[in-house]
């Protein structure tokens, strides 16, 4: 399964099982498995960087087994097909995002010119209140 031009999936990294499906098909649902279990053995994948298996298990959140497999469960379809093609591309979408490397975060700094000014105003406030205190005479 090709992911990104540098990461492809191998056929014995994913294993699929298939369950009966709650939900509508009347029924066809209790004699038809049509939902999907994806499993992705992420950790030993040789295909995937060290760096993109960090990002992916933070992505996965829930879905990450203590194993160290993506487990993506899809029971929409009333076609078995149609879920195992919609799990396979919520995989695929969630190692393209894992691949994608977050960009460096800039630090900047506030301007001298505009501390002064926040400076000012807040001086500006506090007299404005000074201001509403009791009249003496």
């Amino acid at each position: 399964m090709q992911i990104t031009p540098d990461i492809t999936i191998a056929d014995w990294e994913l294993s699929e099982s298939f369950m009966r499906a709650s939900g509508p098909g009347g029924q066809n649902v209790n004699k038809v498995s049509s939902a999907v279990e994806l499993r992705f053995e992420a950790e030993r994948s040789p295909h995937l960087p060290a760096a993109v298996k960090r990002r992916l298990q933070r992505l996965a959140g829930r879905r990450w087994t203590k194993e160290g497999a993506v487990v993506i469960q899809v029971s929409e379809e009333r076609s078995q097909a149609r879920n195992r093609e919609i799990a396979r591309t919520r995989l695929a979408d969630l190692i393209r995002r894992a691949a994608e490397k977050p960009k460096n975060r800039i630090k900047t700094r506030v301007s001298l010119g505009q501390k002064r000014k926040r400076v000012e105003a807040k001086k500006q406030r506090g007299n404005l209140k000074a201001l509403r205190g009791p009249v003496e005479d």
